[in-house]
């Protein structure tokens, strides 16, 4: 058994929020670069270009990438030879986020109630999925989430016989449906399978993946491609102005289900993609 004191989960995610809103990941720096390189719309190759330069200005700066700095979404790998002490692991998340958004001066966008909506005042309480795996390692997943783009995230029960076909196209509806309040070029996280709850879950957790990294699963990584080719020949194009990049990628987590169900749910992420990981 390895003890990990609460104090080092706060520092932990009290450095990876304020990273992931001032620096972003190598893989959506290396997005920019390879739609500048195929983007043939004017107005899309400009409108890449200034994203670009806005991602640079936000790590030199150090200034956040977006006013949008989002609400906190957690996935925590648990070994279980892992012992936490000092207190609960839960709070000691969100005293991370706490003290990474005052410190970082980001904006605290977390109401307390859905129908008071008053400001709880420091963007917490964060979202917080916790998974107990083998090992002696902690984990910690953190994705800065903004409510432009949550707000066009959808889920829908399909019937299995819309099978497939039925997926495919529900998923490209959602990227229509999104257009461009969600600040296109989008990431889709989609969840196929499971229950209600487990497919939106899934949904979140797909986008951790390494952008432009294939599916491990062979039949999903076509369907990936497909459904990005699709997503890209609707003009919409970075942020709404037209274009071949609508899109970044389209990253699918299955799930087995009931006979009876079939369950998607789509997660849309804008161009930012603000996340951050660290291993303790």
């Amino acid at each position: 058994m390895r003890d990990v004191h609460v104090s080092a989960i706060t520092d932990a995610v009290k450095k990876l929020c304020i990273e992931a809103n001032l620096d972003l990941e190598p893989d959506m720096l290396r997005a920019f670069d390879g739609a500048l390189r195929q983007e043939r719309s004017p107005a899309g190759k400009q409108v890449l270009q200034i994203l670009k330069q806005n991602a640079e200005m936000a790590r030199t700066r150090r200034i956040p990438y977006c006013q949008d700095t989002g609400f906190v979404v957690c996935f925590v790998e648990l070994g279980q030879e892992i012992h936490v002490t000092g207190g609960g692991l839960d709070d000691a998340i969100n005293e991370g986020v706490r003290q990474g958004y005052r410190e970082g001066y980001l904006r605290a966008s977390i109401v307390r109630s859905p129908f008071d909506r008053v400001n709880t005042g420091d963007n917490t309480p964060a979202v917080i999925h916790a998974d107990v795996v083998p090992g002696a390692t902690l984990r910690i997943l953190v994705m800065a989430k903004g409510g432009g783009c949550e707000n066009r995230s959808k889920y829908r029960m399909l019937t299995p016989a819309e099978g497939v076909p039925g997926v495919k196209e529900w998923i490209i509806e959602c990227v229509k449906t999104a257009g461009p309040d969600a600040c296109p070029p989008l990431i889709l996280g989609v969840g196929v399978g499971g229950t209600f709850e487990k497919s939106a879950i899934l949904s979140k957790k797909a986008l951790f993946r390494e952008l432009g990294s294939p599916n491990p699963d062979p039949t999903l990584d076509a369907l990936e491609k497909e459904l990005l080719d699709r997503a890209n020949r609707l003009g919409i194009g970075p942020q709404g102005y037209g274009g071949d990049t609508t899109a970044f990628g389209i990253h699918i987590l299955t799930y087995p289900c009931h006979i009876t169900s079939l369950p998607v749910a789509v997660t849309i992420e804008c161009h930012a993609h603000r996340h951050k990981k660290v291993t303790l």
